[in-house]
């Protein structure tokens, strides 16, 4: 469709109204112009999923897995169909703009949102990227290509300003999002951090290279409450001030009366967000696209083994039909399928580890383990509304008196947002919670302000809490608990009510949670190495919780929460069939990972993992993974770990050297390199040869099963003039053979593999570099020389 004459569009607005239109009318949507014939625009979290406008656990979504199990399966054109389905996701829901993907990097393994982001290397991230971006925007989607730039932690993540040279920049941060507007995403988020003293809302960055040597034509939106200045942002190339009404923004009429913005200004950026408009069919009546994807849960389930990676095997898997799986662990019933924070969606149903592996095999289960996490909010499955009895709680908004103004049945007792209406003073979370268990059950609210929490009448907890942070992530997600215990006798029904003050600024975030009473640490342990005793095999699930990897704070350590490694090694000691199926977002420390018989990477593997996991281990489907990013064996061996910034300032003097680039400068091992992924068969890299626009490699199964490779290649040049990586991924493809088959590939590498960035530019040093070719960054069989 061609585009409408914008210009034409702009100029019968005057200054008021096109003020009007650069700030958000709500949090999840644009203005209208009916004037002009413009709609507003939605737009919605992701990248996991599509959750629409708010955080309402009755609109479900599709849940994917996390962004780094996509670039763990090295194939964009998976990830592609799985932007695909996530445009029909956002059509079906009404939104026009997917706040994703996540473009920043894994700078270092402690970064809070590590899981969110794709890889550690700039190139898988930017390839990996811009499949996503195709196939959501196939859709008539916009994608939106954040954070822009060099938003790698959480700590004072509003405020902290990178100090990144820039050749750093414009060879390893920029890269990802230079690939993006290559790919033609239609929106960019700027961040909230600063870079080189300048905040990103504000940065000559967004104007160059963003909108100037890359010709981005799109629309730059800020992150949520990320503008803080009226003319000197408004002056700046940023384009869209989110959430409304209330913005710095609100101001630019006066701002351009007095001459500090001009209006010439202010007509660029209401262009771009017409053209956004134009692109997902809300300006001049156009239509929407729907794109339909057939089966989208056997979609999920396929990406779910995609992603795996199988870090170690001593020949055990796959399991043969008909075994005795012991399947233990905390995360086995419950499993962790997404990171903490915004990203987050509510699917319809989720096949845990224990459920998927039920469908295939006799399976016998307990936790082993207690992990301290968040308190448990009521469900469908343990509450019930206070007055019909439906499976759910009441929500009810109270004014002042105490008088009911609204009332919602919901699914959840945890409540993050409640349509507010005038008056109201109170949020109100009530039901019926159904005993199970005789003992000392811990009942819970979460929320800012004045929290109560009455069991059949009596009061068990009433507490101030302030408000103590700016962070949106806290305040709307995760507020703190409070929290009593009480008796609680099984077969009984209590009567719940939780209420918290509504304060300025604190949100609508609301938690009613009950916990009951476990076994002791000791009983749930002894339990679980039974049960391995008497098992074929041993699967135990260990994992990460949301109080350890979650946006709004970075991870101070990497180890398993709890006693998990003691669980792994209790049940080695009693069945050396043991797998471990690690269930986190990011690396963790595994000290026993030479002492079990295999070891199964899940990441956080979206709502399809129990089965996905049950493809992998009984064969159905290979593991396909491979590591985008260096797992380290001990913390302190980690060569970049800085996530702290130092009064306000996080200084990258790593440079180029992150990920497995800083790994083979330090020159420590770590447990598991960049790349690596065993898969069920083996290979044997037999030849590389040079063709016109890069390497044809020769390989060959040598196993005893089909198989799946992902043949990388690096670039060295270790006589280099210039500071340089010991390497640097410069392609990959992937190829698949029969046992005992022969293959070749061809590998185009592209010339900017070689270039490096100077003052005036990209240029390439002359002379000779090496190509270094095989399945991971540091096992490279063949070398070839190469003059670009």
């Amino acid at each position: 469709m061609d585009e409408p004459d914008l210009g034409l569009l702009v100029d019968k607005l005057d200054v008021t109204r096109k003020v009007r239109l650069l700030t958000g009318a709500a949090g999840w949507r644009t203005h209208d112009e009916p004037d002009i014939g413009l709609r507003s625009v939605v737009v919605s979290d992701g990248p996991i999923g599509v959750r629409g406008q708010g955080w309402d656990e009755r609109s479900t979504s599709l849940a994917l897995p996390s962004p780094t199990a996509l670039a763990a399966t090295w194939d964009v054109d998976l990830v592609r169909r799985l932007g695909v389905l996530l445009a029909a996701e956002a059509r079906r829901k009404g939104v026009d703009v997917l706040l994703a993907p996540t473009l920043n990097l894994h700078r270092s393994p402690f970064a809070g949102r590590h899981f969110e982001c794709y890889s550690e290397d700039p190139l898988l991230t930017a390839r990996i990227g811009a499949a996503y971006i195709t196939g959501v925007q196939s859709g008539g989607v916009a994608a939106t290509a954040k954070h822009y730039v060099a938003n790698d932690s959480e700590t004072e993540r509003m405020t902290l300003d990178a100090d990144v040279d820039e050749r750093t920049l414009h060879e390893v941060y920029l890269v990802p999002f230079e690939a993006a507007v290559e790919a033609g995403v239609w929106v960019v988020m700027s961040a909230y951090n600063g870079v080189n003293g300048v905040t990103m809302s504000e940065s000559p960055l967004l104007d160059e290279p963003l909108k100037g040597s890359w010709v981005f034509d799109g629309l730059v939106v800020s992150d949520w409450g990320a503008i803080r200045s009226t003319a000197p942002s408004a002056r700046a190339a940023q384009d869209l001030a989110m959430p409304g009404p209330e913005s710095p923004w609100n101001d630019l009429a006066a701002a351009v009366e007095n001459g500090e913005v001009p209006e010439s200004a202010l007509d660029l950026k209401v262009e771009r967000l017409l053209r956004l408009a134009s692109r997902v069919g809300a300006l001049n009546g156009g239509t929407s696209r729907k794109p339909q994807v057939d089966a989208p849960l056997d979609l999920l389930r396929e990406a779910v083994a995609a992603g795996t990676v199988l870090l170690r095997n001593d020949g055990v898997l796959p399991l043969a039909p008909g075994v005795k799986i012991a399947v233990l662990g905390p995360n086995a019933a419950t499993a962790r399928i997404q990171g903490g924070g915004s990203a987050g969606v509510y699917p319809e149903s989720v096949v845990s580890f224990v459920d998927g592996l039920e469908e295939v095999a006799e399976v016998v289960h307990t936790a082993g383990v207690r992990l301290q996490d968040r308190p448990a909010p009521l469900t469908t499955a343990n509450a019930r509304h206070p007055h019909h009895g439906e499976p759910g709680v009441l929500v009810r908004l109270l004014d002042a008196d105490g008088a009911e103004l609204s009332a919602e049945h919901r699914f959840l007792g945890r409540v993050l947002e409640v349509p507010l209406v005038d008056g109201a003073r109170t949020i109100e979370v009530h039901a019926k919670l159904d005993v199970d268990v005789t003992g000392e059950w811990t009942i819970s609210v979460a929320g800012f302000g004045r929290l109560t929490v009455d069991l059949d009448g009596t009061r068990l907890v009433d507490e101030d809490v302030p408000l103590d942070t700016d962070d949106p992530a806290v305040i709307h997600l995760t507020p703190p608990y409070r929290q009593a215990t009480a008796h609680l006798e099984a077969g009984t029904a209590v009567d719940l009510v939780a209420r918290r003050e509504l304060r300025e600024n604190t949100g609508t975030a609301t938690v009613l949670a009950a916990d009951p009473p476990r076994l002791s640490d000791a009983d749930e342990l002894a339990r679980a190495v039974g049960l391995a005793r008497t098992s074929d095999v041993a699967v135990v699930v260990v994992g990460t919780t949301d109080e350890i990897e979650s946006e709004g704070f970075d991870r101070t350590s990497l180890a398993l929460p709890g006693r998990q490694d003691e669980l792994v090694r209790a049940v080695r000691a009693v069945n050396d069939r043991t797998v471990v199926v690690v269930n986190s977002g990011g690396p963790v420390e595994l000290p026993w990972r030479d002492e079990v018989a295999a070891v199964l990477l899940t990441w956080f593997p979206g709502q399809e993992a129990g089965h996905g996991l049950a493809d992998v281990l009984l064969g159905v489907r290979e593991p396909g993974g491979r590591l985008p990013t260096t797992w380290p064996a001990a913390q302190q061996d980690v060569p970049v770990s800085n996530v702290q910034p130092d009064h306000g300032v996080l200084r990258y003097d790593e440079g180029l050297h992150v990920g497995y680039r800083a790994w083979h400068r330090a020159g420590t091992a770590p447990a598991y390199w960049f790349g690596h992924g065993l898969g069920y068969t083996t290979w044997a890299y037999e030849t590389v040869t040079a063709t016109e626009s890069g390497v044809r490699v020769r390989l060959r199964n040598t196993g005893n099963r089909p198989g799946r490779e992902v043949v990388q290649v690096y670039v060295t040049r270790p006589t280099s003039t210039i500071d340089r990586p010991d390497r640097w991924l410069a392609a990959w493809t992937t190829t698949a053979a029969a046992p005992g088959e022969t293959v070749e590939v061809d590998i185009d590498i592209p010339e900017r593999a070689y270039q490096h960035w100077t003052t005036t530019g990209w240029t390439t040093e002359p002379g000779h570099f090496t190509l270094l070719v095989g399945p991971s960054s540091a096992t490279t069989p063949l070398t070839l020389q190469h003059h670009p």
